[in-house]
């Protein structure tokens, strides 16, 4: 992919974050993402995750940053959509270290980026600071820049997903203050996975002054509820990975319990479909 052509993806994918209703599924290998194409989506993630788990990794920065971009590189090759690339929390605390991080995901083909504030590993527990996120996300940002390239940043916010605050409120309070704050940094848009109330939704949506990004996941409000409430954007996240190991526990299951395999063919893929999938290759 030229440049040219990665700065006409990266306008499309900030078309469509911007015009909102947008359902973004999330890939871990080429087969999970051609198959998604396939299916009709206007664009594509990748998730850390996921694809830690395909490598035999834990989540949260285990599997670092040259490897994670290396999968990130190999998708968007097998692919025509925009990709926006789940680079965590950036690879290193330090702003210079999610500079790198942005640039290693250009590199590899994406428009976009997620960049958490939550830190890992060596680097501690809990979430950065305002401070300290607005200056990675300024950094993020000055990355793109000099690069050329319209990157879509998708500031992450894990309040919900850590249960800041000492109640609901509090916790609806700092994510608010943290999304103007991140969008104020650099940011184009507030990813708050782990909110599912409606109403919270509402409200962060009306009070943040920019896009907000949510995530599916088993038992949250439909997509079109979400967006409804404000969201301008749903991501699958690993869920979809998830769900497929499920269906593997369960096919293991059947075939080693009653030596049958019903569940492997009501999800059957087919072989001729799978090789179409990479009949240009």
């Amino acid at each position: 992919m030229n440049h040219q052509e990665q700065t006409q993806r990266a306008q499309r994918f900030a078309a469509l974050n911007r015009q909102g209703g947008l359902l973004l599924a999330n890939a871990w290998d080429i087969a999970s993402a051609r198959v998604f194409e396939q299916e009709g989506f206007a664009a594509l993630g990748t998730s850390s995750g996921a694809i830690a788990y395909a490598h035999g990794l834990g989540d949260a920065e285990l599997m670092g940053r040259e490897a994670m971009l290396a999968q990130v590189a190999a998708i968007a090759a097998a692919v025509h959509l925009p990709l926006t690339a789940d680079i965590e929390a950036g690879y290193g605390a330090a702003p210079e270290a999610v500079a790198l991080s942005v640039e290693a995901a250009i590199a590899a083909g994406a428009v976009g980026v997620n960049l958490e504030d939550r830190r890992h590993g060596r680097d501690g527990s809990g979430l950065f600071n305002d401070a300290e996120q607005g200056q990675r996300l300024a950094a993020a940002r000055a990355a793109a820049d000099r690069s050329g390239l319209p990157l879509w940043i998708n500031a992450r916010c894990d309040s919900f997903l850590l249960a800041e605050g000492a109640d609901i409120e509090q916790r609806l309070a700092l994510t608010l203050a943290r999304g103007r704050a991140y969008l104020a940094a650099g940011a184009d848009m507030v990813f708050v996975p782990g909110l599912l109330d409606l109403s919270m939704i509402r409200t962060l949506a009306s009070g943040l002054g920019g896009p907000l990004s949510l995530m599916a996941m088993p038992g949250a409000p439909g997509a079109g509820e979400l967006f409804a409430a404000g969201a301008q954007r749903v991501s699958l996240g690993v869920c979809p990975m998830l769900s497929v190991m499920g269906l593997l526990r369960d096919m293991g299951r059947e075939a080693l319990q009653t030596g049958s395999w019903q569940a492997m063919g009501e999800r059957f893929y087919g072989f001729g479909e799978a090789e179409a999938l990479f009949s240009g290759d």
